[in-house]
């Protein structure tokens, strides 16, 4: 839903009002990055590198999706060196 604002003067920067709409559709946390082209700016939410993993790896796990594809292949180290 496009939404006309100002860019308004703040201190000695200039920044846009944004609405609470704009921002729950856009599913923006409180960290962006920002870029810029000509006519346009960019904003852009910071993934964070594996979020959702532990949800993903929780829902693996009650489906059963989590199991060894290979079995574990034994090496000289296993049965030489190891000791418990």
């Amino acid at each position: 839903m496009p939404v006309q604002t100002r860019i308004i003067k703040i201190g000695n920067s200039k920044g846009l009002r944004i609405p609470k709409s704009l921002l729950k559709e856009a599913d923006l946390s409180e960290d962006v990055q920002l870029s810029a082209e000509p006519g346009r700016l960019i904003v852009e939410g910071i993934r964070q590198p594996r979020s959702g993993w532990e949800e993903a790896a929780r829902a693996m796990a009650i489906a059963g999706d989590d199991l060894l594809i290979d079995q574990p292949a034994p090496t000289t180290f296993d049965s030489e060196e190891w000791t418990w």
